[in-house]
């Protein structure tokens, strides 16, 4: 059974910063993509970030280019976003997941369809 568990959220002012980690276990983690989604009051879920399996290739959603950093660290089975240059609406609740088994399984992606397990999620709130 694979679980997620997110962890680092918080409150912080608008131009601070904070480090989610998302620790995985239960299947083989270098051998999958990861990404990082975020829910905010009365809004669909939204892609953020993707890595790839290997942490060659990462993705980001406009919104975040530039503020926001994907990694991973294999041997310790955990994924990263840190986030910089945070603004108010940024505040969301943040999720990881981990892409399905299949061919692409290893690529990142943007589409929440192409992840099969999901962490509970860690609130981020920025102040402004």
């Amino acid at each position: 059974q694979v679980q997620l568990v997110e962890s680092g959220g918080g409150l912080v002012q608008a131009g601070g910063s904070l480090r989610l980690s998302c620790a995985a276990s239960g299947r083989t983690f270098s051998s999958y993509a990861m990404g990082w989604f975020r829910q905010a009051p009365g809004k669909e879920r939204e892609f953020v970030a993707s890595i790839s399996a290997s942490a060659a290739t990462t993705v980001y959603a406009d919104s975040v280019k530039g503020r926001f950093t994907v990694s991973r660290a294999n041997a310790k089975n955990t994924v990263y976003l840190q986030m910089n240059s945070l603004q108010p609406e940024d505040t969301a609740v943040y999720y990881c997941a981990q892409k399905r088994s299949g061919g692409s399984s290893w690529y990142p992606g943007r589409e929440q369809g192409d992840y099969d397990y999901w962490g509970q999620g860690t609130q981020v709130t920025v102040s402004s």
